[in-house]
């Protein structure tokens, strides 16, 4: 099992069997906590802004729709996806 020492600026270096096995990649994003005592690298991937969502449009449709929600303009929620199914079917102008 291998040993990393931790550097200045609390930096450790992960050893290349570990790097390789995890299929990381420089630039990774890695999330750091403790479980039981023990530090446990999680690996993450992030995701991009969705750019509609901060447009003029995506604020405003998403505005909309929570108005829609505060004045009960929604059906469920439902206890299964066939449930839902349902309702929306039953729903259909």
């Amino acid at each position: 099992m291998p040993v990393v020492k931790v550097m200045e600026r609390r930096q450790v270096v992960i050893p290349k069997e570990i790097f390789d096995q995890l299929k990381l990649e420089i630039g990774d994003y890695l999330e750091a906590k403790v479980e039981s005592g023990k530090i446990v690298y999680i690996p993450k991937q992030l995701v991009d802004r969705d750019p509609w969502y901060w447009s003029e449009e995506g604020q405003r449709r998403i505005g909309e729709a929570l108005k829609d929600i505060e004045e009960g303009r929604v059906i469920g929620p439902f206890a299964s996806a066939k449930a839902a199914m349902k309702a929306l079917k039953k729903a259909k102008p």
